[in-house]
């Protein structure tokens, strides 16, 4: 039976501010044209995200229920800027009936004339997302403005009745009329409160996230602060406050040696927990109140259970490498794993849902171990024009196959479960057909790994590319001196970004060669094509003053070239985590023993290359992704979503950015070409 507070306590919660400014979890940042603010402490877990420029907002984003409030304005004249007056504070009040919502005040001020209200929605960051997006939003999720004086305010219940949310706009400096807010001196301050009614996280940070060996680098020790709690990791804010498994997986990956053996487990336990009865790894979680928005269209309910989304394929192949790198590749790991797997999890055990995620496998990777050839490649979804890390919809620029999920993670994945038997942490979990699989697993493995690379790998003479880099060079505004010089008289090699369902390539180069020189065990060929890539100039390869691209169309069509700009999300833009890829990468494939010394020179350059490039981008490593110009003879940095015509924003705090904190530059003698 539910409990009332009293009226004592009703008057105490409604009121009541946790510590003021100063809070171990609070830090700031600016990004383009959004200021950022991050508040954490006790229940309350806030980011603050305020945009200048024409076309001003607010938006406050919770980790708890991937909620949030926004409130959008008219387009301005001229361009306005925000400033945070102190520090945000954070906030627990009680709604109107005694239930707590937690979240943060802060004050702002914008140097404009005035402000007119457009649109608030109060809801789940799912609908704030489509809505900055996309101008869309569930009518019933709309709730009216209350006008009180000098303030402006929204608060509704979740669809369900639960606790919901609540926005006030308190004019401190300016006029309130009706839903405008106009100047005074031509400064508007306006004090916000935010708050949400969804259940709040449990935050790990400090000894309990990192190790001893994690770099002191401070402004990614916030990010992952911000985005780790007992749960789940969060994917990158504000966009994406909540789980995603592809973002979980490498990033636990790349972290693993920072990250405390329990920190590890976390990831790996979120994964697990969300897996599809047949093995599927979930790409995103909704819950709260978008969850009740799913239900609604599907059974017509007004339920809050968690609805999973399937629809990639690349995740279902990184959960076994992931895995075997922590229970059988480490020293810390290696004595927990037995424990890890016979955990309690559902009505089964931790290695029961393994093992179902390696049957999944198996049975994907068979048609190709058998006949291998491009009919049995592992493709999209039917109808589904997503599939893998690069899920906007020009990302594989109109592919079905792609070169990452077929030629590294799926043979990745087969060695993986290999590995896995033959340390005999499967066999509590393993029918008797299940142990025959086991077993045929390192022949598929091998098909694979000898066999789908080759399908993708293109080569452009090098008249022809020679031609193709001068009138790219000059489409994009770049020099072509540095990258012509590269070419030389060899032809152009590389992987492709992927296929078409017919087999002709898609001939992009892509940072994709990460994930093999990762999970992979490249041949020389191989090695020396990765290395090319990587460190061959812009336009003839990735490498830029603003770091590494991860695409690069100068060998494909018009048409294809049109998607993969500097202001596509995937398209001749630096995403921080694919740098770190490649950098860990390159040091595992250099540490063997077997490559010549000429090969081994060849990717210590390569290193060297990478390696300029994340330095030079220090100060935006821990953001998603950005953009750059030429300008003044050198690449410079631009943040993504400052422009207009860029698809998208970055988010201020990614988890997979933050995996810089395992990574070091290593001594070498090597240097990079200018």
């Amino acid at each position: 039976m539910p409990t009332h507070p009293t009226l004592g306590a009703l008057a105490a919660l409604a009121c009541l501010t946790l510590t003021a400014a100063g809070a171990a979890g609070d830090f700031a940042r600016t990004e383009g044209l959004n200021l950022n603010s991050f508040v954490r402490q006790g229940p309350v877990s806030a980011h603050i995200v305020l945009r200048s420029g024409t076309d001003p907002r607010i938006i406050v984003a919770f980790p708890a229920g991937n909620s949030g409030t926004g409130l959008w304005f008219e387009r301005l004249a001229r361009p306005a800027d925000w400033a945070i007056d102190g520090a945000p504070v954070p906030l627990t009040q009680a709604d109107a009936k005694g239930r707590p919502l937690h979240g943060t005040r802060f004050t702002a001020t914008i140097h404009a004339p005035l402000l007119v209200t457009r649109q608030a929605v109060l809801s789940s960051i799912r609908v704030l997302r489509d809505y900055q997006a996309l101008g869309t939003v569930p009518r019933e999720v709309l709730t009216d403005a209350s006008v009180s004086r000098a303030t402006l305010s929204w608060q509704r219940d979740r669809l369900d009745g639960a606790p919901g949310y609540r926005l006030s706009l308190r004019v401190v400096r300016g006029t309130l009329k009706g839903k405008t807010i106009e100047a005074l001196g031509g400064k508007i301050t306006l004090e916000v409160t935010a708050l949400t009614g969804e259940t709040p996280l449990a935050p790990v940070s400090g000894d309990a996230l990192l190790g001893a060996s994690a770099n002191p680098d401070a402004q990614a020790r916030e990010a992952l602060s911000f985005l780790s709690y007992r749960e789940k990791y969060l994917a990158g804010s504000w966009r994406f406050d909540t789980y995603f498994g592809r973002d979980t997986l490498m990033s636990v990956r790349l972290l693993m040696p920072a990250l405390q053996p329990a920190a590890v487990e976390t990831g790996l336990r979120s994964v697990l927990e969300r897996l599809s009865s047949k093995g599927e790894v979930a790409h995103e979680e909704d819950i709260g109140e978008f969850a009740i928005l799913d239900h609604r269209k599907t059974d017509g309910s007004d339920s809050a259970a968690p609805v999973y989304d399937y629809k990639m394929i690349d995740s279902d192949f990184l959960l076994a490498p992931v895995a075997r790198a922590w229970l059988v590749d480490d020293r810390r790991g290696t004595p927990r794993a037995a424990g890890f797997l016979a955990e309690r999890m559902g009505d089964g055990r931790v290695g029961d849902r393994l093992m179902r995620n390696l049957r999944l496998v198996a049975a994907e990777a068979a048609p190709f171990a058998q006949t291998p050839t491009v009919a049995h490649l592992i493709s999209l979804k039917p109808g589904v024009r997503v599939g893998e890390w690069r899920d906007s919809n020009d990302g594989l620029g109109g592919g079905r196959l792609p070169y990452d999920v077929n030629a590294v993670l799926v043979p990745a994945a087969l060695e993986a479960g290999a590995a896995l038997a033959r340390a005999g942490l499967l066999a509590p979990y393993a029918t008797p057909a299940d142990r025959a699989m086991l077993a045929s697993l390192d022949r598929a493995a091998a098909v694979w790994r000898d066999k789908a690379p080759g399908l993708f790998t293109s080569s452009v003479p090098a008249d022809q590319a020679r031609a193709a880099i001068r009138a790219y060079a000059a489409k994009a505004g770049v020099p072509a001196d540095a990258a012509l010089a590269a070419v030389g008289s060899a032809p152009v090699r590389f992987h492709v970004l992927s296929l078409n369902a017919d087999g002709t390539p898609v001939p992009v180069q892509n940072s994709d060669e990460g994930f093999a020189l990762l999970f992979g065990h490249p041949t020389a060929d191989q090695l020396d094509l990765a290395a090319q890539t990587i460190s061959r100039p812009f336009p003839a390869g990735l490498r830029t003053g603003a770091g590494m691209l991860v695409a690069n169309p100068v060998f494909a069509a018009p048409a294809v070239q049109a998607k993969f700009g500097p202001n596509a999300y995937h398209g001749t833009v630096i995403w921080s985590w694919q740098q770190a890829l490649a950098a860990a990468g390159l040091a595992r494939q250099l540490a063997r023993t077997d490559l010549p010394a000429d090969l081994r020179h060849r990717l210590g350059t390569a290193q060297a290359c990478l390696w300029d490039g994340i330095e030079a981008t220090r100060s935006v490593r821990s953001s998603e992704l950005w953009s750059w110009r030429h300008a003044g003879g050198h690449y410079e940095v631009v943040a993504f979503g400052a422009s207009g015509g860029d698809a998208d924003e970055s988010n201020a705090a990614q988890l997979w950015s933050t995996v810089y904190l395992a990574l070091h530059r290593p001594a070498s003698q090597d240097r990079c070409p200018a």
